[in-house]
């Protein structure tokens, strides 16, 4: 099972690089934040239908939520916009390379404290040897530009 959560993932950053490929040539043409609202507007649409047709009546409310879980909300967005704003200047694979390696880096630290309900996942010399082969990764893209 766990392989294919990890297949599943592989995959989904295989979306986000063909997403940061779309959203910079829309954002050329129509403006970044008009690209943004056309990632979230459709995005919405289709979350919709699908809460619609597949989400159990009985969750609990979504307004008893704690505000800080919202946050996502607020750094979606923003995520969008980098992308759309750094991919035609800096390519796809610098773009995906730093976001992977700001993705690693928070994650070690949120896991190893536990941040947001998480488990517990102490950072070790295996987190941190990934980590800098990413970082590593980064700088070797740099230098091909």
């Amino acid at each position: 099972m766990k392989i294919l959560l990890i297949l599943l993932v592989i995959v989904g950053g295989m979306g986000l690089s063909v997403e940061a490929g779309l959203l910079g040539p829309l954002g050329h043409e129509v403006g970044e934040l008009w690209a943004t609202m056309s990632i979230f507007g459709i995005g919405a649409a289709l979350t919709f239908l699908l809460m619609l047709f597949f989400s159990p009546r009985d969750t609990p409310s979504f307004f008893r939520q704690p505000g800080w879980t919202l946050l996502g909300g607020v750094l979606g967005p923003m995520y969008v916009i980098i992308l759309t704003l750094t991919t035609p200047a800096i390519g796809i694979a610098m773009t995906m390379t730093g976001i992977l390696a700001g993705q690693v880096g928070k994650s070690v630290i949120i896991d190893h404290y536990g941040l947001f309900g998480m488990e517990h996942r102490r950072i070790d010399k295996r987190r941190l040897l990934a980590l800098l082969l990413i970082v590593a990764a980064l700088l070797l893209i740099a230098k091909g530009e």
